[in-house]
């Protein structure tokens, strides 16, 4: 697999998990803590957790602002690409600045009113027009269609999909101190059908190339009930058309974590000068329509 690709598998696991992507290993997870009771299996424990889970999404976004850190690692073909994140998100509004760096670049993001604007390194301001250091990027004007890199949301949005979770979905797994925060720990099981966030061409890709109709995903709750930590680890097939030399290079197993800190942190994000952006939309929705993108 070329570097170029399993960098943009990066990418993609970033923003399918949400947040700018979530997750994280269980060698992460025991890192962050040690559990002090085993899986529940059934009985009021479990319609306890359940309800639990139902109402993180709310009591997050209640908490108006917070610091967050996202990683992401994608494995392929015997190499690796890591990328990191930090800054403060806004979870009433969904405004967010992140300054992100792989491969020892360093990308600074904002999301302002739904429009996302990026400052490449100076090495990567090639397509910009001479004077312009941001690209601005609306995703209301993407294709949606098997373009999973390019549907970018705010952090907590993608996180309603506990809402629907049944009993059957969420295991607890017990409690753990996650960066000096007390924290309960769920296993749920999400539909990938959830995960495609009603993109039918997308879904019926990650199912042939997850092979499964459902994702693990592990949440830390803290004691107010509200997401602290978040958890996705993806094992992505080649398709079926691929040419069969591809097929072990095209194999991506990745690991993506997102957690959130310092509640009611001040957060003032706002978008960068018109003068200094060029909007790139168009460029990036005709490379996502053509044959040869990616």
């Amino acid at each position: 697999m070329s570097r170029k690709r399993l960098g943009s598998a990066v990418a993609v696991v970033m923003l399918v998990a949400g947040a700018a992507g979530c997750g994280g290993t269980d060698d992460a997870a025991d890192a962050a803590g040690s559990s002090s009771s085993g899986p529940e299996k059934s009985g009021p424990e479990k319609t306890d957790g359940t309800r639990a889970v139902h109402a993180a999404y709310e009591r997050t976004r209640s908490a108006d602002t917070a610091k967050l850190t996202v990683s992401s690692k994608a494995v392929a073909g015997g190499r690796s690409v890591t990328a990191k994140g930090s800054g403060a998100v806004d979870l009433a509004e969904g405004d967010s600045q992140v300054t992100l760096t792989s491969r020892g670049a360093r990308i600074e993001q904002r999301v302002v009113d739904g429009i996302i604007y990026q400052k490449p390194t100076a090495a990567q301001r090639g397509p910009l027009p001479e004077g312009k250091s941001w690209m601005k990027i609306d995703p209301a004007r993407l294709p949606r269609s098997g373009s999973g890199d390019t549907q970018v949301s705010d952090p907590v949005e993608p996180f309603d999909y506990v809402k629907g979770l049944d009993s059957d979905d969420v295991t607890k797994v017990g409690t753990e101190t996650v960066n000096g925060t007390q924290t309960t720990r769920y296993r749920v099981d999400v539909d990938v059908k959830t995960l495609a966030r009603g993109d039918r061409d997308q879904e019926q890709q990650l199912r042939r190339q997850l092979d499964t109709s459902s994702v693990p995903v592990d949440l830390w709750l803290d004691e107010q009930g509200r997401l602290r930590q978040e958890t996705l680890r993806l094992t992505l097939r080649p398709l079926k058309n691929s040419k069969p030399t591809d097929r072990e290079d095209t194999r991506v197993t990745s690991t993506t974590t997102l957690r959130f800190d310092d509640f009611g942190t001040k957060v003032d994000v706002q978008a960068p000068p018109a003068g200094q952006t060029a909007d790139v939309t168009g460029r990036l929705a005709d490379a996502t329509r053509s044959p040869q993108a990616g």
